[in-house]
């Protein structure tokens, strides 16, 4: 899954495809095409950034900067997922072409069960303690996995009794989201216990602070290969989606690890 951050203050490439306030859309698609031709079979666009202390950006905003780059981006040969926790910004991508929904909220907002139900579409849903302007303010864990864990099921399940069939659920821990980086790596360590969920687990680990502080790498651009070694480390662990910023390093990285971990299985 390649990442494409339409907002002016995302952590690792904030303002890259802006121009004049607006997303760049001749430059949106350029991205978007090498992304796919380097090995990415999703893209998620995300118009609020939600890295920690971001401050919330109103619907209207959302929907000017994520809507037009949905169009620009149809008939691509990819699943195009929106990074969204609102529920009208959910209904437009949906109806602009969006086939996954991608919630740090994990469809709690009023409105978003509805808005997922109401469509055929596919949901991921992450777990996050506090909000993005919170999150990252000592965090706190009795049981890290367990609780994760449990917190994910009662989602599915809420997911399940709105009307949104259990196959179309696509589950993500949510490294970074109100977790220290103690915290991220002893997620990554016992990832079993979510990929032996069942359901399929997406990670984000790319270019994120916890890779920064194990490499010393203070610039996010400089992160790629340490965010490689924790999408392997989390391929093998079960993982089936990966969030990228780097796809060419990430899928050739990925590509030889699935080859060794099914070597003799055909």
């Amino acid at each position: 899954m390649g990442v494409l951050n339409l907002t002016p203050d995302s952590f690792s490439d904030g303002g890259e495809l802006f121009r004049h306030g607006r997303p760049d859309l001749p430059r949106v698609r350029a991205v978007a095409q090498q992304m796919i031709d380097d090995g990415a079979m999703l893209l998620d666009v995300g118009g609020e950034s939600t890295r920690p202390g971001a401050a919330r950006v109103g619907q209207d905003e959302e929907l000017a900067r994520v809507i037009p780059v949905i169009e620009a981006l149809a008939g691509l040969p990819v699943v195009i997922s929106v990074d969204t926790s609102a529920p009208n910004v959910m209904r437009a991508a949906l109806a602009a072409g969006a086939g996954l929904i991608n919630d740090v909220r994990a469809l709690q907002r009023p409105g978003a069960l509805a808005a997922l139900a109401a469509s055929n579409a596919a949901v991921c849903l992450m777990h996050m303690r506090g909000d993005p302007a919170t999150m990252q303010r000592q965090p706190h864990y009795d049981d890290l996995t367990g609780e994760i864990a449990s917190f994910l099921l009662a989602r599915v399940d809420a997911c399940v009794a709105a009307g949104i069939a259990a196959e179309r659920i696509v589950i993500d821990p949510g490294f970074g989201f109100g977790k220290s980086a103690d915290h991220n790596l002893q997620l990554l360590a016992d990832l079993v216990r979510i990929t032996g969920l069942g359901l399929p687990v997406l990670v984000g680990l790319s270019r994120k602070s916890t890779i920064g502080r194990l490499t010393g790498q203070i610039d996010a651009r400089l992160r790629v290969a340490g965010s490689v070694a924790a999408a392997v480390l989390a391929v093998e662990r079960g993982a089936r989606i990966v969030r990228t910023h780097d796809v060419r390093a990430t899928a050739d990285a990925v590509a030889v690890a699935w080859a060794v971990m099914t070597a003799g299985t055909t």
